[in-house]
């Protein structure tokens, strides 16, 4: 299957990117306030749908509330399972705004409109309440940035067929701004030591409470400045950076100690699912494979619709 992978280049619309990455935070901290707990805060994420990103159904008053960044439209939509709906536009604004028209959006569907205000995960974290900077919004460049999730999150999740065991959802995680599948071995992992800006130590350790292989997609921003694709291991094994990976333009960045293959490769080539699907692979089996992992009993081919998985 292929689809036009739109270009996102991270520099002109750097500004428009980090507002709308607080937007997200302040839309998924009201998920994360009303959602049980479930392993490596997956009941904190947002995922992308037809439109822009959800929070799925969020268990609130009186029945259940979806929250949706129409990136389409430019608008977030708030639904109850009662029936009452709102919405207010997206476009130019500060932090504060966006947070006073969503805590109002709340209160008009009945929703609880009780949340944590700090940023996570970004340096010099101001009050959402408190940033009143004003901030641009560049339109044609979030809806190029959806469609781009929206191709990365069909490869994430073919990715994702070929796992027979613990593996995550395929999700965007608000925090770091990023969309993530992860792959677990099944064995415990030595206690991560913490020290991530922005984050509780006891999140961060629960979350890599067992070893991974995880990948995903930045917009840019961070330790990068561009669209890129990324793959670690926790606990890293020994020779781990320097297994040979696919495709070529993939490398190991030693400062975020992850690899690292820029968007525009996989965007130039002249197969991106494939290209894409090829970096996954070959860094999970890295992984995988010097780890020690029991990949026979992990492992199975990639799903096809409408076939059942062959024993």
């Amino acid at each position: 299957m292929t689809a036009f992978w739109p270009d996102i280049p991270y520099r002109p619309w750097r500004e428009t990117c980090s507002a709308l990455h607080l937007y997200t935070q302040i839309v998924g901290k009201y998920r994360l306030a009303r959602s049980p707990w479930v392993n490596h805060s997956w009941h904190a994420t947002i995922y992308v749908n037809a439109r822009g990103f959800t929070t799925s159904l969020v268990p609130d008053r009186p029945g259940g509330v979806e929250i949706v960044l129409d990136l389409l439209d430019q608008a977030v939509i708030g639904s109850c399972t009662d029936g009452r709906t709102a919405r207010f536009d997206l476009g130019p604004m500060s932090v504060a705004a966006f947070h006073e028209r969503f805590v109002d959006l709340l209160r008009k569907i009945g929703a609880t409109a009780e949340f944590h205000g700090i940023p996570n995960e970004v340096p010099d974290p101001i009050p959402f309440v408190e940033d009143r900077a004003e901030r641009p919004y560049d339109a044609d460049a979030v809806t190029r940035f959806f469609r781009a999730c929206v191709c990365v999150d069909r490869v994430l999740n073919r990715f994702r067929t070929s796992f027979l065991g613990k593996v995550s959802p395929v999700h965007l995680f608000w925090g770091s701004f990023d969309m993530a599948v992860t792959r677990f071995s099944g064995r415990s992992a030595p206690l991560h030591p913490g020290g991530v800006p922005g984050l509780p130590d006891d999140v961060t350790c629960e979350a890599y409470s067992h070893e991974v292989s995880s990948a995903g997609f930045w917009p840019g921003g961070g330790g990068v400045d561009f669209p890129a694709f990324y793959s670690y291991a926790y606990p890293a094994p020994p020779g781990f950076a320097d297994a040979a990976v696919e495709p070529k333009a993939a490398s190991f960045d030693t400062t975020l100690g992850e690899f690292v293959l820029p968007y525009d490769t996989v965007r130039h080539s002249s197969d991106p699912d494939a290209a894409l699907m090829a970096f996954l692979g070959s860094t999970y089996r890295a992984a995988a494979d010097l780890g020690g992992w029991d990949r026979r009993r992990l492992d199975c081919a990639t799903g096809i619709p409408r076939r059942p998985r062959p024993l």
